[in-house]
């Protein structure tokens, strides 16, 4: 019950808008060098040891409040990036899936999203998880009304972790970037007993090194999962 091993991790990615104001570029600049920093952080999951899942937070049910143009960059450049990876998920053995309520999107995104998730369904290195119009009550709520939908009088915790949609397993490490310290509706149900990291790295900048250092952390604590 105190095992360390890490086999889940999600990263609330956050910081691109202010890392981009700090250098004096447009916020857009941020989100590009944070999809960079996906690309390192995937990559390193797929080389590491024990990780069998990386779950990113993309883009949140709340983020649509955000300025139309910077959303529209982002849909474009979340096209873009499934696109450009793909290659890099065949070469590296990675199974891409989205999470969320995909129905917000274009067609065409929509579309993106399916092909890619069916292009890699058999790669088995790593599951990389994006959430996209993602929050954790919603997810909740559709895994309940899906459960409702099949006949189910009353429901179990197994029942409702299965119909989530990521029932691969618990999270075993929540890290978040730029030195906020909460976890906006990401993964509620999955982060039960998990461990909790906050770093003050802007997203931009958080490097594999610093995710090394993080992991070290972790095989340190002991996880009692509620018992001695």
């Amino acid at each position: 019950m105190s095992s360390s091993l890490l086999r889940h991790l999600a990263i609330i990615m956050d910081g691109n808008g202010r890392w981009a104001q700090r250098q004096g570029l447009k916020r857009t600049k941020g989100h590009e060098v944070g999809a960079e920093v996906i690309r390192e952080i995937t990559q390193y999951c797929a080389k590491h040891d024990t990780i069998q899942s990386a779950t990113f937070y993309a883009f949140s049910t709340e983020n649509w409040k955000r300025p139309k143009l910077e959303v529209e960059f982002l849909m474009k450049m979340l096209d873009r990036y499934l696109k450009n990876e793909l290659e890099t998920y065949q070469k590296f053995g990675i199974r891409f899936q989205a999470i969320g309520d995909l129905s917000g999107f274009s067609n065409s995104l929509q579309k993106r999203i399916i092909d890619t998730q069916e292009k890699t369904k058999d790669n088995s290195k790593l599951i990389q998880v994006l959430a996209l119009n993602y929050g954790g009550r919603g997810e909740i709520t559709r895994a309940v009304n899906s459960l409702i939908d099949s006949g189910k009088k009353s429901v179990s915790e197994e029942d409702i972790s299965l119909a989530m949609q990521t029932p691969y397993s618990d999270i075993d490490l929540l890290i978040r970037t730029s030195g906020e310290q909460r976890v906006s509706n990401f993964l509620l149900w999955q982060i039960s007993y998990s461990e909790f990291f906050f770093t003050p790295t802007l997203w931009p900048d958080f490097k594999a090194k610093e995710l090394d250092d993080i992991i070290e952390d972790y095989k340190n604590r002991t996880r009692r999962f509620g018992g001695l």
